[in-house]
């Protein structure tokens, strides 16, 4: 075991994508840092798959798609359901746009911030275990209304030039994040303290958390 109780006080900066499934493999470690006493946990969207960055959904890009997955799924336990596969990675034709649910995860940090961890991880699961269409403003409005987070949906449904500009800000901020530290890709999480900051590459979040926490208590 390692003994957290002498960390200092960490600032990790997670940078991610909600469509990215490296990202939902991660998922388990992100939740148990954000309730950790000794580390503030930051969500950063990147916007890595989000707008220009979202693509057609066709049968090839569906089969390495889920390709991904299943290795994924191998790795880290996390769960990538039937439904998803024919329901949603089988909708050819469809998009693949991360737009929504990051707009989501802004709502809800401008409304409910100490939610928005919860958050990403119903938006994950809505789309990799239930199989919904979290692309949909009105599906993820749904979630986030079924959440009791009713300011959030009134904010992602009426897409105010507010929430935008706060958006675009997370993502700018995010991106120029990836390139100062020399980011190749998502997830990724930056360690801050007294000391400065430091790039922790995604890969160690896929095994003992132990060992995670030695990472960062080593920053």
């Amino acid at each position: 075991m390692v003994n957290t109780s002498a960390m200092t006080t960490k600032t990790l900066t997670y940078l991610f994508d909600p469509l990215c499934g490296w990202c939902y493999g991660a998922s388990p470690a992100i939740q148990q840092l954000g309730q950790h006493a000794a580390i503030r946990l930051e969500l950063l969207p990147t916007g890595l798959f989000a707008g220009a960055g979202g693509r057609t959904l066709d049968a090839q890009f569906a089969d390495y798609a889920w390709s991904n997955d299943t290795s994924i799924e191998k790795l880290t336990g996390q769960r990538f359901s039937e439904d998803y596969r024919t329901q949603v990675l089988g909708q050819h034709g469809s998009r693949f746009d991360s737009a929504t649910t990051t707009l989501a995860l802004t709502a809800v940090a401008l409304t409910a911030p100490q939610r928005e961890l919860e958050t990403l991880k119903v938006l994950q699961e809505a789309r990799y275990i239930h199989a919904l269409d979290t692309g949909s403003v009105p599906v993820v409005a749904q979630l986030l209304r079924d959440m009791g987070l009713d300011a959030a949906a009134d904010r992602l449904a009426a897409g105010d030039a507010a929430l935008q500009a706060a958006n675009a800000a997370r993502i700018q901020k995010a991106q120029s994040l990836m390139q100062t530290f020399g980011a190749q890709g998502v997830p990724a999480l930056l360690v801050t303290d007294d000391n400065g900051s430091r790039l922790l590459r995604g890969n160690a979040l896929y095994g003992n958390f132990d060992v995670l926490l030695s990472h960062i208590a080593a920053a």
